[in-house]
């Protein structure tokens, strides 16, 4: 166990599982609702990284390709986190995902959203905290222990 007492490492196993169920349920409300598309979010962006956000909202072929890539990765990382499959690859994966979503609409003064916030933020909104919280699982990984790759490696 890594040097981890007991609580120490059953909290970690915890934590990745249940961030694993968050972006797995997250994925799959995505692909079940056949009028969700990514459109309106990337349309919405605000901040340093708009520009970019702005112009994969401009092109319906690139919101195909970022839905698919969204809804799947969701799924993916998901199921990774959950049953500690190539964990690593998937907290690295969820960790980009997490850091596009933060980009988009970070919570910064004078930034203001059409999209409803659910909360009121400064600098640290949620999506960061969750981001921060994979980091640590990235570097205190427990899916060799507990999880699928202890048989894979």
């Amino acid at each position: 166990m890594n040097n981890f007492t007991k609580a120490q490492f059953w909290v970690l196993v915890i934590l990745r599982v249940i961030i694993g169920w968050h972006f797995l349920y997250e994925g799959l409300v995505k692909f079940a609702n056949p009028n969700w598309s990514s459109v309106s979010y990337l349309a919405d962006s605000e901040g340093l990284f708009r520009s970019l956000f702005h112009f994969m909202a401009s092109s319906p072929d690139i919101v195909n390709i970022v839905d698919v890539l969204n809804i799947w990765g969701l799924i993916a990382i998901g199921i990774g986190l959950i049953t500690g499959t190539f964990s690593r690859v998937a907290l690295a994966g969820g960790i980009a995902l997490l850091g596009f979503y933060y980009l988009s609409h970070p919570p910064f003064v004078g930034l203001k959203y059409n999209m409803p916030m659910e909360g009121s933020y400064l600098i640290i909104n949620k999506v960061l905290i969750e981001l921060v919280a994979m980091v640590v699982l990235f570097l205190f990984p427990t899916s060799r222990e507990a999880g699928i790759d202890r048989f894979i490696f």
